[in-house]
């Protein structure tokens, strides 16, 4: 399991970047691979790094939608920058990849807030995914 430890460090990694620069994580995850295909100090993209970036850009707007919805205070704009990336790519792998168990998601998203964001950032992203987690069900009946 550490080879998707890795993957979903690495698509937040790429989400935080598109969102940093304003740019399409698709483009992103292009550069990426490109420099990891010409330059040998870069790790390569995993096949699950790409599902989860691609995946992600597929669903962006409704994502985004269902944060800014349900994170009580906050808009997604106000939203630390970090702490919106590692929600966006939590609520695509937990709504929309059933390969991964709810429980992994929500602890692999805790700990990415735990590495890259403040005290209180896990805590705010357990709760927020962890609604998700309880309205799944009726969140992918939604958009049908």
């Amino acid at each position: 399991m550490a080879a998707r430890n890795t993957a979903r460090k690495r698509a937040f990694q790429i989400l935080f970047e598109g969102d940093q620069r304003g740019v399409d994580v698709l483009t992103v995850l292009a550069d990426w691979i490109r420099h990891s295909r010409s330059d040998t100090r870069q790790p390569p993209v995993s096949e699950y790094t790409m599902q989860l970036v691609e995946g992600y850009a597929t669903k962006v707007r409704r994502i985004d939608d269902l944060i800014a919805q349900y994170a009580v205070g906050w808009t997604l704009d106000r939203m630390p920058v970090v702490d919106r990336n590692i929600l966006r790519l939590g609520a695509y792998e937990l709504i929309w990849v059933d390969e991964t168990p709810d429980a992994v998601v929500l602890d692999e998203s805790v700990q990415l807030a735990k590495e890259f964001s403040t005290d209180e950032s896990p805590s705010f992203v357990n709760g927020l995914l962890g609604r998700f987690k309880e309205l799944k069900p009726s969140l992918r009946r939604d958009e049908d």
